[in-house]
């Protein structure tokens, strides 16, 4: 399994940013082909009550990294895309990581 992960800086309109992403952004990743789960954590704050660095993290999870690749490729994936960028481009790291242990 892999995934795809997503990291969010804070950004300075929290409520405009939450409303977007769960509204807008979410809605058009849930439709991506492949896709065997999408798991959103808020960040609470860091060990011994510092700041978090990011505000969000985003993971979506595919069978494998041909999924993931032909998912990016879809539709569906590029209106994602397209969407992050224009309201979150400049506040998201992106990564893909393979699974390797589960409890």
């Amino acid at each position: 399994m892999v995934k795809l992960i997503a990291l969010y800086c804070h950004p300075e309109d929290r409520e405009a940013f939450d409303d977007h992403y769960e509204n807008v952004h979410t809605p058009l990743a849930e439709k991506m082909p492949g896709l065997k789960k999408l798991e959103v954590t808020r960040m609470q704050g860091a060990p011994m009550g510092g700041k978090a660095e990011y505000y969000l993290e985003a993971a979506m999870y595919f069978e494998d990294r041909a999924a993931l690749d032909a998912a990016m490729r879809s539709p569906e994936g590029k209106a994602a895309a397209k969407d992050l960028m224009g309201f979150a481009g400049p506040l998201v790291t992106m990564m893909i990581g393979e699974v390797a242990r589960e409890k």
